[in-house]
């Protein structure tokens, strides 16, 4: 039970209005995504009152009900809107809090992406992530990372690379032809949890790279349990199938255990199966 007014319960209150969360090394930082920009600014100053490291705006985001209420990738295609609101955001909170973008090369086109990076700057952001595709592009191959080395050499903040980063060699390759010095991994770690420490691995010794289908199993029950208790009236088997979906890229095992999920519907049975890989003797009936 959340305790009137208590930093838990605030947080609660503001789940709707928050997008999503994200965890950095360094602690919290709350993603907003918001059409009405003349609200980020308290609402930022809101989210640093609850704890939170850092704000990071998302300009990339290509989901149509986001674009539809003018948030998202939309807005690069209007950096004087974007600079409006990152100045906002900086302005709200104190100097200590981190507030940094991320942003694609463009709405429909990638014309514009050095403006968008540029009013990053200009309203005070310290870093930016650069997905290196258009909204239209969406998440199709390839990603053009060379057009982020061009953003890289316009603003003096640091830019992380971002796109079709599924291999320690995609990695390698992406910081070859960006020149950038960090990488951000979404769909990638999705597929493989432990590709950030293969990655590392490729260049470090001494690092263990090795992430094994047992290693994936007690992250699934973990997974299916989160979504049966945030999606519970909302199919979260269909969740857990997705994920299952996009490990078959990497683990042959998840390819049997897709196949064997892919018409269930039942949650208990869904759960006696999770319960049955835990103890290395799956139920694949």
């Amino acid at each position: 039970t959340l305790q009137h007014n208590s930093p838990a319960a605030r947080l609660a209150s503001l789940h709707q209005q928050i997008a999503f969360l994200t965890l950095r090394s360094k602690g919290l930082l709350m993603h907003r995504l918001e059409s009405a920009r003349q609200k980020f600014g308290d609402n930022a100053a809101r989210l640093e009152d609850l704890g939170s490291a850092g704000i990071d705006l998302n300009f990339g985001c290509p989901a149509k009900l986001v674009n539809r209420h003018g948030g998202g990738a939309v807005l690069l295609d209007t950096p004087e809107v974007i600079e409006e609101i990152i100045s906002n955001v900086r302005r709200a909170v104190p100097k200590h809090i981190t507030v940094s973008a991320k942003m694609r090369l463009g709405n429909n086109d990638d014309s514009r992406a050095i403006e968008c990076a540029q009013a990053i700057e200009s309203g005070g952001a310290e870093e930016v992530v650069v997905h290196a595709r258009t909204k239209e592009q969406g998440y199709r191959p390839p990603a053009y990372w060379e057009k982020i080395a061009e953003i890289r050499e316009s603003i003096k903040i640091p830019v992380i690379a971002n796109g079709e980063i599924w291999t320690p060699d995609d990695a390698k390759r992406c910081i070859e032809i960006s020149g950038c010095h960090d990488i951000m991994i979404g769909r990638g770690a999705v597929s493989n949890p432990g590709l950030a420490l293969a990655i590392k691995g490729s260049t470090q010794e001494n690092v263990a790279t090795q992430f094994t289908w047992a290693m994936i199993t007690p992250l699934l029950a973990r997974f299916w349990e989160l979504m049966n208790l945030k999606l519970a009236h909302r199919s979260p088997h269909g969740r857990l199938k997705q994920w299952l979906n996009m490990l078959r890229r990497d683990f042959p095992e998840a390819d049997a255990a897709y196949q064997h999920v892919r018409t269930i519907t039942d949650p208990l049975v869904i759960s006696e199966w999770i319960e049955s890989i835990q103890s290395h003797e799956p139920i694949m009936e």
